[in-house]
């Protein structure tokens, strides 16, 4: 039971659009009286930051690690998808977050995931239909359905997809978009479906064409996926439609900052403040009828003490009256967790990874003449789809090589559910010199993908991975770094600061010692096989075409 105290400062009702002095008392983790007094010290009081969208998996954290970082930022909840968790291993991967996120003292918002596997062009470990989906949408814990990647199924109103939304609908919950790129009547059609946000438009006509149908715009910010810049402008005409969220947060940017970092972001851009703080604090609550306190006198005390309203640096998070995190310091505990892991591949070999020519029945090299290359975008989920001439890639024994000086180097994927064939091609813009690194991260079916220089590193960043049935790693000449994730080969349970810490080290690596000019390379490896956003993607069946959605 949480002790009874009063706490003064200055009041930051976005409610009524005013700031004041003020004293309120907690009590039995509820906030029984809020007063107003003529002085009160220069700190701020306000509703906790709430994350509107984010996979807690992408921060290589187990939930309860996850909350111990988060609340430092004066983050109390979390809208969280366990959609990666749920490709690979299924329902018991959902229960497995909810139980954990339950030993913490935060405020996780579990949804269904409506989309696995992702596609039938992948191999995945799991499948959840429409029944399993409608018991996770009975259960408390469970708030809304998860991102309904699968536009196309909605457009063309395909069953299994229509009873997914009219479970949630039947037990009303809110029910998540994904639609990247959607416009005019097929956004309109999408979201009289029932589809509610869209955390993917990546251009500020794309949302105003969602927003005109009434949907809500999440403003991500992520570790690799920014739309900040482009979208930000809109909370100032839309403040009733827009939240911030960050999808997918790698641990060293968690360590950094959450929502707070997009709150100053938008104070520096003159955006109303009242107008952010709605966005950052009530829109998510209200949208998916949170159990958050907002301030307000008979509701859970969930809320933070903030030194200013310019850079947000939080002094102290509240949930359910309780301290959790004091000037910086988490006071959320660590505790036990069993991994749960579905990974059963072999070791590779170099020659399994070779890309042969004679694949295609070849008698003379020159019969092809040119290569599909993924050209990765810094900072963006989508890809461009370019055409080499063969006479880019240097061949050896009749296999096609990186081009380092052309920046146009190998990209793998390998199956980590069973032993099966390597799928090849070739990407630009990672910008590797020497090495390769490789990540068993690999949305949405999280198969091991790797990128490198040459066949003999690929193969043992690839098998480090293997090693550890789980994890990232990097090869640069004789030195290797790995940094497991025994936990579904996305996650440890290990204290999230050291992670936060082994994982900036193995970043450096590639960087400094391999030459990659990505912000977050691993990162963006980790999104050139999410084949539900365009335009090429490398799936372990093979190349992918996002516009055409087949396998080239």
């Amino acid at each position: 039971m949480a002790a009874s105290f009063s706490l003064k400062g200055q009041l930051v009702d976005i409610w009524k659009k005013s700031i004041y002095p003020a004293e309120i008392q907690i009590q039995s983790g509820r906030i029984s009286a809020i007063q107003k007094i003529n002085e009160a010290p220069a700190q701020y009081i306000l509703p906790g930051f709430i994350d509107s969208h984010v996979h807690v998996e992408s921060s290589m954290l187990v939930p309860s690690e996850f909350a111990r970082l988060a609340v430092t930022h004066g983050t109390v909840a979390t809208i969280s998808d366990p959609h990666e968790i749920a490709n690979v291993c299924g329902i018991e991967g959902v229960e497995f977050m909810i139980e954990n996120g339950k030993k913490v003292n935060f405020k996780f918002n579990f949804g269904a995931p409506s989309c696995v596997p992702a596609t039938i062009f992948e191999t995945a470990g799991a499948t959840i239909n429409s029944a399993d989906v409608k018991r996770l949408l009975e259960k408390e814990e469970i708030k809304y359905l998860s991102e309904m990647m699968n536009f196309p199924g909605v457009l063309f109103k395909e069953e299994e997809v229509m009873k997914k939304i009219a479970a949630a609908q039947s037990l009303n919950k809110p029910i998540d978009g994904h639609a990247p790129g959607l416009r005019g009547e097929q956004a309109k059609q999408y979201i009289e479906a029932g589809i509610s946000t869209d955390h993917e438009c990546f251009t500020k006509e794309e949302a105003l064409d969602k927003l005109q149908y009434g949907m809500k715009i999440l403003i991500r910010e992520g570790s690799a996926a920014k739309n900040f810049e482009a979208l930000i402008e809109l909370l100032n005409d839309y403040p009733d439609q827009i939240m911030f969220c960050s999808d997918d947060k790698h641990p060293d940017s968690l360590a950094d900052g959450h929502i707070n970092q997009l709150c100053a972001r938008a104070v520096a851009k003159k955006i109303d403040l009242f107008k952010i703080l709605q966005a950052a604090c009530i829109n998510p609550a209200l949208h998916y009828k949170l159990d958050v306190g907002l301030l307000r006198e008979g509701e859970e005390a969930d809320f933070i003490v903030v030194k200013d309203l310019v850079q947000f640096k939080v002094l102290q998070t509240y949930i359910r009256g309780e301290l959790v995190a004091d000037n910086g310091k988490s006071l959320i505990g660590s505790v036990n967790a069993t991994p749960i892991n579905y990974f059963d591949c072999n070791p590779i070999t170099e020659e399994q990874i070779k890309f042969r020519l004679q694949r295609w029945g070849l008698h003379e090299e020159e019969n092809i003449e040119q290569v599909y290359v993924i050209e990765a975008l810094d900072g963006q989920l989508i890809t461009n789809k370019l055409v080499y001439p063969i006479t880019d890639f240097p061949i050896a024994d009749r296999c096609l090589q990186s081009n380092t000086e052309k920046d146009l180097l190998k990209l793998v994927v390998v199956n980590r559910y069973h032993n099966a064939p390597i799928a090849k091609t070739f990407i630009k813009n990672f910008g590797l010199k020497k090495g390769a690194l490789a990540s068993s991260v690999a949305h949405d079916s999280h198969n091991i993908v790797a990128v490198g220089v040459d066949d003999e590193s690929l193969t043992k960043a690839i098998n480090l991975v293997i090693h550890e049935k789980g994890g990232v790693s990097a090869v640069c000449d004789d030195e290797e770094k790995v940094l497991g994730l025994p936990v579904a080969g996305l996650m440890t349970t290990q204290d999230g600061y050291a992670v936060a810490e082994a994982y900036t080290q193995i970043d450096r690596m590639v960087k400094t010692q391999l030459g990659s000019t990505l912000a977050s390379p691993f990162m963006t490896l980790s999104f050139m096989a999410l084949l539900v956003i365009p335009h090429l993607k490398l799936s372990d069946k093979g190349l992918f075409d996002g516009d055409k959605f087949q396998l080239l």
